[in-house]
């Protein structure tokens, strides 16, 4: 076997060891992108206004008790009260009352932001379009140890 022939032979079986490598990224990152529930969550809108938002990103999750029921779509400044309004699409077949509370947390001490959603008693259902009133607005580490600070300090 010449050299010549060795390469020839060679180069074949290097593109379809290529070939195979590729199919299974390919695989790999489908089943990455089904597995981690990385799909925007289509139904009905609702609008809810904080101060602050704290990182919070279009395309973060809108959870009840962990699980995820919408996704935030859309963030903009409000130009007359300088509030965050952000916009979130919620699955159909949730039905919220409208005096939940909406709040953003994060997930863990440097976790993702997402919003957590408590659910009220009310009669009433929040429709498409509707504004959510209940809100609390994300705290970071510096508010929170400063309210300890002035705990601590406030009781002298």
């Amino acid at each position: 076997m010449s050299k010549t022939d060795f390469f020839m032979y060679k180069r074949p079986v290097e593109t379809i060891m290529g070939i195979l490598v590729l199919a299974v990224a390919a695989l790999f990152c489908y089943f990455a992108y089904s597995v981690s529930d990385l799909q925007v969550v289509k139904g009905y809108n609702i609008t809810a206004k904080f101060l602050k938002v704290g990182g919070l990103n279009v395309g973060s999750d809108v959870r009840i008790n962990g699980i995820k029921i919408g996704t935030v779509v859309s963030q903009e400044l409000n130009d007359e009260d300088y509030t965050a309004n952000v916009q979130m699409s919620l699955s159909p077949d949730i039905k919220l009352p409208n005096d939940s509370t909406a709040s953003i947390v994060a997930d863990g001490l440097i976790g993702n932001k997402f919003i957590k959603i408590d659910p009220g008693h009310s009669k009433e259902i929040l429709k498409d379009g509707d504004i959510l009133q209940n809100t609390k607005d994300f705290k970071t580490i510096e508010d929170l140890v400063g309210e300890v600070i002035f705990m601590v300090t406030g009781d002298e």
